[in-house]
């Protein structure tokens, strides 16, 4: 494949003073995707590496803003490697990266590569791709050059607010709950419970349409407080899918509740390429304390 688009990149290199991006794919197809993105977000390749050599071609990249890993497949161990040596780059703010994936590699990734700035897509669009681009590389250069200018997109500001207050007003409601002393049978919750509201929010959906109440965070965590209850584990794959909006954006909301302490990730002992996420102990007792408090205002709960 990199021999196919060795002549491209000849083509297309330019010294321009634009963002510098390396882009790791495992086909031609997946490449031009990459490339077609870089163009429209403003960058420049670097080089178009074959995604099973990558972590060897990251030793070899003296200065980089960005990396972009467009995969359609899983490689197997080389992809680990590779997303294991991104997720510590990232974490020392070396370089900022995009990982484009399909919804299948959704556990994989996020088992190998959980560093909050960086951006998992899943089955993007183009401009989805290039938007995380945009931010990937102007991230990194407010970081490198002008730590007082540009910084975070406005959205992911927004989404790291909205996640603290959350995170407050649980922290208020478990202090609340303290002080306040009730029957054992008036204040049980049980996980067929929560599995009520949830069903009463899906159905909820259907007459209003899922864009109008679109509640990631609160939908992940009563599917958590209702996998604690039962003992069961979750997986990321399970936890996009009980957020009720789109597997990226969903990410999106698993790494920021992650990084503010409610959730908490724990390694699959049988399955290194997965995780698990559970609530913090915390946010597990907050979250019980709400759900009591209310059930003894009104049965029903959305």
């Amino acid at each position: 494949m990199m021999k196919l688009l060795s002549h491209d990149l000849l083509a297309m290199t330019e010294y321009r003073d634009a963002p510098s991006i390396l882009i790791f794919a495992d086909s031609e197809a997946a490449a031009n995707r990459a490339v077609a993105s870089a163009k429209r977000s403003g960058c420049r390749v670097q080089d178009i590496a074959d995604l099973a050599k990558g972590a060897g071609r990251l030793d070899d990249q003296v200065a980089l803003d960005a990396v972009l890993v467009e995969t359609d497949t899983d490689p197997g161990p080389a992809l680990d490697r590779l997303l294991g040596r991104i997720d510590r780059a990232v974490l020392d703010a070396r370089y900022g990266a995009v990982i484009s994936t399909p919804w299948a590699m959704i556990d994989l990734v996020a088992a190998q590569a959980s560093a909050p700035a960086i951006h998992h897509l899943v089955d993007p669009s183009e401009s989805e791709r290039t938007d995380a681009l945009r931010s990937a590389t102007r991230r990194q250069r407010a970081l490198l050059n002008d730590i007082g200018k540009g910084g975070s997109p406005i959205r992911l500001q927004q989404l790291s607010q909205e996640v603290s207050r959350i995170a407050g007003i649980l922290a208020t409601l478990s202090e609340e709950e303290k002080g306040q002393v009730s029957s054992p049978e008036e204040d049980d919750i049980t996980a067929q419970q929560i599995r009520g509201i949830i069903r009463a929010r899906r159905l909820r959906d259907q007459y209003f349409g899922a864009d109008l109440f679109a509640d990631p965070a609160w939908d992940m965590l009563l599917d958590l407080m209702a996998a604690r209850l039962e003992r069961q584990r979750v997986a990321v794959s399970s936890l996009c899918i009980a957020a009720a909006v789109p597997a990226t954006t969903a990410l999106r909301w698993i790494k920021t509740l992650t990084e503010h302490g409610l959730f908490a990730r724990s390694a699959d002992p049988e399955d290194g390429r997965r995780v698990y996420i559970e609530l913090s102990d915390a946010a597990a007792a907050a979250l019980s304390a709400y759900l009591k408090a209310a059930h003894r205002q009104s049965a029903l709960l959305v």
